[in-house]
């Protein structure tokens, strides 16, 4: 019956002829070397690892700022970051294989509009006054928001569940829809805020809400990188992490920036 398998009946030992081997069979001390040498890593297997996820986030990182240095620069192309940024977004969001080079082209525009607003909210005056500094306490606020929630993963006070995913995933659409209502109120309400329905304290609410959602999302996050490299994902999906590091921690930022141009106006 060897003939019904067309790899067997072309190997040597399956076709009815005898095969010579040149190579001995290894000995005790050879069997006992093999037996003793250490696991492959992770890295010789092409797995995931925390390290890939680190230098993969770098990268994206030092895309993202080189793209905010420009748009700090000229902050009229701040507009052209977030349409492209959106646009990139959303392809490498839906995107079953991640790619390298979207999501960095992504991170270079996401840094043009980074930028730009930056500017933009650095030199925005409130009653004659700029707000300047605004941006250094928004990115020491994002660090620390970013700290404290990996410490408190690392901990393991939150546990990830089903219940816990679908929590945040109702919560964001909420928040979306919310946000393009807010916005179309802007644009065609005829309103003198600068925020629309987020000015004053209402405003403050609904920043510290937005925050601590983005801080739950930077939990699933961790917990999608803590997965993956346990479950062995293969390296490539280092990226996915990067850029939902990405996504989660501008958002984060331009939240605290919002938040604090709220408070420092009243």
């Amino acid at each position: 019956m060897q003939g019904n398998n067309p790899i067997f009946s072309r190997a040597e030992g399956f076709n009815g002829r005898h095969a010579t081997y040149d190579a001995a069979a290894p000995s005790a001390e050879e069997l006992q070397n093999m037996y003793a040498a250490p696991s492959a890593t992770p890295v010789q297997t092409g797995r995931m690892t925390y390290d890939d996820v680190v230098m993969k986030t770098g990268i994206t990182f030092a895309v993202l700022l080189a793209g905010a240095v420009v748009g700090w620069l000229n902050p009229g192309l701040a507009f052209v970051g977030l349409i492209v940024g959106l646009v990139l977004g959303l392809v490498n969001a839906f995107k079953r294989e991640p790619s390298p080079v979207l999501i960095l082209l992504y991170a270079g525009f996401e840094g043009l509009f980074v930028g730009g607003i930056s500017n933009v909210f650095e030199n925005y005056a409130v009653n004659g006054e700029p707000l300047n500094g605004i941006v250094a306490q928004a990115v020491l606020g994002t660090l620390g928001v970013f700290a404290a929630t990996l410490l408190v993963y690392r901990s393991g006070k939150v546990r990830v569940t089903p219940k816990f995913r679908r929590g945040v995933m109702i919560a964001l659409i909420g928040y979306a829809i919310f946000s393009l209502v807010n916005l179309l109120f802007m644009w065609f309400g005829g309103s003198d805020s600068t925020f629309g329905f987020r000015d004053g304290w209402l405003g403050v609410v609904i920043g510290l809400f937005a925050v601590g959602l983005a801080s739950f999302c930077l939990i699933l996050d961790f917990d999608f990188i803590d997965q993956g490299v346990k479950q062995g994902l293969p390296a490539k999906f280092a990226w996915t992490a990067a850029f939902g590091l990405t996504v989660t921690l501008v958002w984060l930022y331009l939240e605290i920036l919002r938040l604090l141009a709220i408070l420092r106006g009243e």
